[in-house]
């Protein structure tokens, strides 16, 4: 007898702007001073921050200089939420309702 898998995957997809945001909320930091410190515009670390731009590889590496924090760990960060959201909208469009994917 075979057993059906079940995965259980999120409801919901974080972008990682809202980590960004608590990192440097944590270390009083403001989205000018990061900006400063990656030499990039202010607007731009916002609508990272606002889920409106992505993080790519060079970007993670900006973080990482600015914060100390691995290039590798936003970049997973990026790819799990675009995983998610990618997950969720092919969930809707199948008309899924629950986590549970057979």
């Amino acid at each position: 007898m075979s057993k059906a898998r079940v995965r259980i995957w999120p409801d919901i997809a974080i972008p990682p702007g809202e980590t960004l945001a608590e990192e440097i909320e944590a270390r009083g930091m403001t989205q000018s001073e990061l900006a400063r410190r990656m030499g990039r515009p202010v607007q731009a670390v916002n609508e990272i921050i606002r889920g409106r731009k992505a993080i790519t590889a060079g970007t993670a590496l900006d973080l990482e200089d600015a914060l100390g924090v691995s290039a590798l760990f936003w970049l997973r960060l990026e790819a799990a939420f675009q995983l998610n959201r990618a997950r969720l909208a092919r969930r809707r469009a199948r008309g899924h309702r629950s986590g549970a994917v057979a």
